[in-house]
């Protein structure tokens, strides 16, 4: 049988084009259009094709190599010219299948409280795409929050048998159930009271508002109840089989689940971990005490209590400040670093911080809580100098929510009877198809570390689902971003200040103050700003951020901006309306032009 080799061909011009990913071992069989090797550039990635069908020989690349055009990277036992090899999968014009941003994620992104959270180590995984198992076959899905539901309904929707297995009666996760979706309703009404005390100042004058905790209560569940209603019905048209109970591994193909009516054995082809993440409870504050609460006790919003302390300044911790103070509570809050949102850059917290001294009665950072004491008035909290180890005094608080982040639950399923690796903080490692070490079995979302954000578990969930169709699909975001949403809204995405000079990166820094914009003032709200970070050579957009009312809505246009390798003069000649608070991406792109004319700024030297 003859031996071809498989050479690389014609790369556009790029030259040392890393090996990312090899699909196929040697002895493997593979047909002409089956991808063998996957090649990125700073500018694209590539599916290099076997060209024809035969079986591997040799492989002579390994993860990491650099090649160049005609390089041999294996050896085929099949019969075709070598001329008649390779092209990338394209149409046949040698163009990249995707362009991406020369920008690369941070490898310890921020979760959801805005603490760092170290990224685990990709999976290994040498399955070629060929062996996946597609159309028809059995797929379970473990947990239903965003990234699970996703994933279930996406997997239907390409013809999949699948199954949806969630511990809690309803479908939609922490997020929808206890997290993001009822801590935004609540932030509504915070919103509105605030904005209505405001007024006064313009010459508007309500009354001090009255605060019906059951009616308020009712509105967040009606809003819960809504979400998870129309998941359940969108479950129904799409056939995906749900059932609820806690799930667990009892081999590489079967789950276990025990149910209201006893145990349950699901057996599936593949399978897609989307158990999520429960909050960090540090031994500190292990105390059986209905004063002392998480972030789930703080939605439920049993009462208004009069004073409340919150241990940790992240996101989670500052938005139940914004609405417990809004609804009348004395909030302070305690946060072990120097400042609060640590992952955030300076000069976009400040003016967070500054207006949240107006709402709170105190902001502690650089301080440890000691210890929780129950006494018959309430909580008694013993603290301490983060620097010097110093006590601090004693104070004694209603109520004490701790907000000091989350945890993967990895360790809660049994992985390692299905051979999936799990490493000591929970988390499970995959490769950019959402592949564990068992080429069957996918995880996303939290468990597999990165930000803890909803929004890139859904992005991971589609990955995971179409991998599973047996389509070529990989988890390839630039930058993912994230937001605060308290009374500034802050967000940012891609590369911070504080980023850039721990990793040594040239940039220029343009920002925008909103006291020079027309709509901030007519809103009298103008203590935000914008802040766009460029590279000094190629003029691209690093990264940015906004403090402001509706940041979080504003930061998308610089998400997609860095996603598609957008240059500053791009966003600067883009026309915005007028008078807009999206205006303020445009004059900061102006700022760095040396354009702009709503400020007089003096010509860099």
């Amino acid at each position: 049988m003859a031996k071809v080799s498989v050479v690389i061909p014609d790369l556009g011009g790029a030259s040392d084009v890393e090996v990312i990913e090899i699909l196929v071992a040697v002895g493997d069989v593979v047909g002409e259009n089956d991808s063998i090797l996957v090649l990125e550039s700073d500018k694209a990635s590539m599916d290099v094709p076997a060209g024809q069908s035969g079986t591997i020989s040799e492989i002579k690349v390994s993860l990491g190599d650099a090649v160049n055009e005609g390089d041999e990277v294996m050896t085929l036992e099949g019969g075709a010219a070598q001329g008649d090899l390779l092209s990338p999968q394209s149409s046949g014009n040698n163009e990249p299948v995707s362009a991406l941003s020369s920008e690369k994620p941070s490898e310890n992104a921020k979760n959801d409280d805005g603490k760092t959270t170290p990224a685990p180590t990709p999976a290994k995984n040498d399955t070629s795409a060929k062996d996946i198992p597609a159309g028809g076959k059995r797929i379970v899905v473990i947990g239903a929050g965003p990234g699970g539901y996703t994933a279930a309904f996406r997997a239907a929707d390409l013809g999949l048998d699948v199954t949806l297995v969630e511990r809690y009666p309803s479908l939609g996760g922490v997020c929808l159930n206890v997290g993001c979706i009822p801590s935004k309703a609540l932030l509504h009404s915070a919103a509105v009271i605030s904005q209505a005390r405001e007024m006064a100042a313009h010459g508007v004058t309500f009354g001090k508002p009255t605060i019906d905790v059951d009616k308020l209560r009712g509105f967040k569940e009606s809003v819960i109840s809504k979400l998870t209603g129309g998941l359940s019905g969108m479950a129904k048209s799409r056939k995906v089989t749900v059932v609820h109970g806690k799930a667990a591994f009892a081999g590489a193909n079967t789950l276990t689940v025990n149910t209201a009516d006893g145990d349950q054995a699901i057996e599936f082809d593949q399978a897609i971990i989307a158990a999520g993440s429960r909050v960090t409870v540090l031994p500190t504050f292990a105390i059986d005490d209905d004063r002392i609460i998480d972030s789930t006790g703080a939605l439920e919003l049993k009462d208004i209590p009069k004073s409340m302390l919150i241990v940790g300044g992240g996101i989670i911790g500052l938005e139940m400040a914004t609405v417990y103070s809004e609804l009348g509570c004395e909030v302070s809050i305690v946060e072990f670093m120097p400042d609060i949102i640590t992952g955030a850059d300076k000069d976009l917290v400040a003016p967070l911080r500054k207006r949240m001294n107006t709402l709170l009665k105190e902001i502690m950072t650089n301080t440890k809580v000691t210890e929780l004491k129950p006494l018959k008035n309430g909580i008694e909290v013993h603290f301490e100098n983060a620097k010097d180890g110093g006590a601090l005094p004693a104070q004694t608080y209603d109520k004490v929510l701790i907000a000091t982040g989350r945890q993967p639950n990895g360790d809660l399923i049994n992985a390692q009877a299905a051979g999936v690796n799990v490493d000591e903080r929970g988390f499970i490692a995959v490769d950019k198809q959402m592949r564990t070490n068992v080429s069957h079995i996918f995880a996303i979302g939290d468990i597999v570390g990165q930000p803890m954000l909803a929004h890139k578990a859904t992005h991971e969930a589609k990955v995971a689902a179409e991998v599973c169709a047996g389509h070529k699909s990989a988890f390839e975001a630039n930058v993912i971003p994230s937001v605060a949403y308290t009374d500034p809204e802050l967000a940012w995405v891609g590369l911070t200040e504080i980023e850039a000079k721990k990793q040594g990166i040239e940039y220029d820094k343009a920002v925008f103050p909103w006291a020079a914009s027309g709509r901030a003032i007519g809103n009298d709200r103008t203590e935000g700003k914008t802040k766009l970070l460029v590279d000094p050579k190629t003029e691209r957009i690093l990264g940015g951020g906004i403090v402001g009312t509706q940041a979080g809505d504003l930061i998308s246009e610089v998400a997609l901006a860095i996603e598609m390798g957008a240059d500053v003069s791009d966003i600067a000649l883009t026309i915005h309306p007028h008078p807009t608070l999206s205006e303020s991406i445009a004059m900061a792109a102006e700022i760095q032009e040396g354009t702009i004319t709503d400020l007089y700024m003096p010509k860099k030297k």
